[in-house]
């Protein structure tokens, strides 16, 4: 190479860089706190240390949480397995505790009767079936293959009944003001209203994942 050509490759360096650095800076105040999402003032303790925990608090009764799951999901399978993600009933009225029930007798029920948690979706959203009482539930099981006894159990257990506790303990904590809403790490908590819309707040939490992936390698 021609030592006439360094200092030409060092100044076209000199310029190429800061222009790196201001993409990096752009890129990090793409999203900030306060406008597309809310930092949690005492962060709540995560179920895995190790990854990056994404938890969706939602209500079946709730069309934009209808609307937000199929997105949703697809969404989680694109995932690394170093995310965490899992969905948390809201409670903040009386007749939600059934269908926080409702939710972890599905969850139990699954591997037998995989199709329960979109089930009680559609029979809430699509059949305005408001499911307001445990009989109501157990009707739309049986329709989906749920026999009275193994419903009994798993709608009456000990694990739904401390799912349904912790559930209600984290709509708290989590200062969820509406459905559906997305909580990183136990720190950030983000909404459509703050991102935007629903593929704002996908966008929102995989920055958030990001920044929080970062710092558990460091």
């Amino acid at each position: 190479m021609s030592l006439q050509i360094i200092p030409r490759l060092a100044a076209v360096a000199l310029l190429f860089f800061p222009l790196l650095a201001c993409a990096e800076a752009v890129t990090e105040d793409k999203y900030k706190q306060g406008q597309h999402y809310s930092v949690l003032a005492t962060p709540v303790k995560t179920r895995n240390s190790k990854k990056v925990e994404v938890v969706e608090v939602f209500w079946y009764g709730c069309s934009h949480c209808y609307s937000f799951e199929p997105v949703l999901q697809r969404w989680h399978e694109q995932q690394a397995d170093d995310v965490d993600f899992w969905q948390s009933p809201a409670i903040w009225r009386d007749h939600m505790v059934v269908h926080a029930r409702a939710f972890y007798a599905a969850q139990q029920l699954k591997k037998k009767h995989p199709g329960l948690h979109q089930a009680i979706f559609d029979a809430m959203n699509v059949d305005r079936n408001p499911l307001i009482d445990e009989a109501a539930v157990a009707e739309l099981f049986a329709k989906h293959g749920v026999d009275a006894e193994e419903f009994g159990k798993a709608y009456n257990s000990f694990a739904a009944t401390s799912g349904v506790r912790l559930a209600d303990a984290r709509t708290r904590n989590y200062k969820v003001s509406g459905t559906p809403e997305l909580i990183v790490n136990g720190k950030y908590r983000v909404s459509a209203r703050m991102a935007g819309s629903q593929q704002g707040m996908l966008d929102v939490v995989d920055f958030l994942v990001n920044k929080e992936r970062a710092a558990l390698a460091n």
